[in-house]
């Protein structure tokens, strides 16, 4: 049984909001990638849309690498989570209306306008990312099944 979900599930689990795990790779012998969690943007369909502060490790780094991955995924069972890798586009100006999206997802909208009006004058970029490559697995069945074989019922 394939654990991998549909398209249309997969980019709607990413369009969810969650807590992204930002990948990009190191250009050093022997060092891992840089891996740290980040608020994103993303509508089925479209571009992964993460905010970070120009000249940050994370913006350095990317500049280098050029690609990147977002992952996301749920803490509890039944486990599932969607990988996605493409390439990095800038935007070197970001709106108001584009950091108010993003932020609007993680905060109440009192919040989210004062977070945004802190933002806007800082040295803050938008990079797009059109996911190129998919990852996801959803265990929803596989759990469903082993609490029937240990309950005799799909318990809940």
């Amino acid at each position: 049984m394939s654990m991998a979900m549909t398209a249309e599930a997969r980019e709607q689990f990413l369009a969810e909001t969650r807590i992204g795990i930002f990948t990009v790779a190191r250009p050093e012998p022997g060092r891992a990638p840089l891996s740290v969690p980040v608020w994103y943007g993303y509508t089925p369909g479209g571009d992964v849309e993460v905010f970070m502060d120009a000249g940050s490790v994370k913006d350095r780094l990317l500049r280098q690498a050029e690609r990147f991955s977002l992952s996301v995924h749920t803490e509890d069972v039944p486990y599932r989570y969607v990988t996605v890798e493409g390439p990095a586009s800038w935007e070197e100006s970001p709106t108001t209306e584009q950091l108010h999206t993003v932020a609007a997802r993680y905060l109440d909208p009192d919040d989210a306008d004062n977070y945004v009006k802190t933002q806007v004058n800082s040295p803050t970029l938008l990079v797009r990312m059109r996911p190129e490559r998919w990852l996801s697995n959803d265990q929803t069945d596989v759990w469903a099944q082993l609490r029937a074989e240990w309950y005799g019922t799909s318990r809940a």
